[in-house]
């Protein structure tokens, strides 16, 4: 499948723009209903969603789209599916609300059961990170593109967690690794974290659905990462249930 990253970079930053219109308009900004799972949704979310799925429905009309806003697609109908975009048009919503700015925009595709190509973009650092087979890459708005890779280490890791889902058992999990420091992040920059060599490991016991990872697995992978569930399983897509089990995404380790 030949696909032109850049177009979708170019949507993820239109996307970005649309959520920053509600992020700036307090009154906006402030609208919060919620889904039957009791998950917030903003304004934002769903402007994001439009743009997204426009831009990639008029970019590759051959290529199904799964988004968070628009998931009831039968598991009958996804599982013919050879190529398909998962997509959060605003991942960390919790973040959007409390006006941290961790909030993403996350783009990937997969093929079959994996991730093959994802895009990352932080509306408001104005930040882009993507990667595919050429490799993972972050752009700030006016400069150049960077090549970005996971940085091995024997020792002094820096791990990195959820700043709204802390969970108990991840100290016992780290404990078998050399961390020495702990970072905490919102939505899908622990991804972008590892990524660029600023952290060694992202443990996350759940829940996360597919498209909390799709975008960030692919990045952190063609950086050099390792994506897997927590007891060393193969981390894939397309599942019957779009929830993921829990992973872990970090560098090697001791052949591990």
């Amino acid at each position: 499948m030949n696909i032109d990253i850049q177009k979708i970079n170019a949507i993820a930053i239109e996307a970005g723009k649309a959520i920053l219109e509600v992020y700036n308009d307090e009154q906006a900004a402030s609208s919060v209903s919620y889904k039957s799972d009791n998950s917030p949704l903003t304004l934002a979310d769903m402007r994001s969603n439009e743009v997204i799925v426009a831009g990639l429905e008029k970019a590759y009309p051959e290529i199904p789209v799964l988004s968070e806003e628009s998931a009831d697609v039968d598991c009958e109908v996804r599982k013919n599916w050879d190529y398909y975009w998962c997509v959060d048009p605003l991942d960390g919503t919790k973040e959007f609300i409390n006006r941290n700015g961790e909030f993403t925009v996350n783009i990937a595709l997969i093929h079959k059961d994996a991730p093959v190509l994802g895009v990352i973009y932080v509306p408001c650092k104005e930040t882009l990170y993507y990667g595919d087979a050429n490799g993972s890459f972050k752009q700030l708005t006016g400069e150049d593109a960077v090549q970005i890779k996971a940085t091995e280490k024997p020792d002094d890791w820096v791990s990195v967690g959820s700043r709204s889902h802390a969970d108990g058992s991840e100290a016992e999990y780290l404990s078998a690794f050399p961390v020495t420091e702990q970072l905490s992040a919102g939505s899908s920059l622990k991804f972008c974290l590892i990524a660029e060599g600023l952290a060694q490991i992202y443990y996350r016991k759940g829940p996360t659905m597919e498209w909390d990872t799709a975008a960030g697995h692919a990045i952190a992978l063609q950086s050099g990462a390792i994506m897997q569930g927590i007891n060393g399983e193969a981390f894939v897509y397309n599942k019957l249930s779009l929830r993921n089990p829990g992973f872990v995404c970090r560098v090697p380790f001791e052949g591990r």
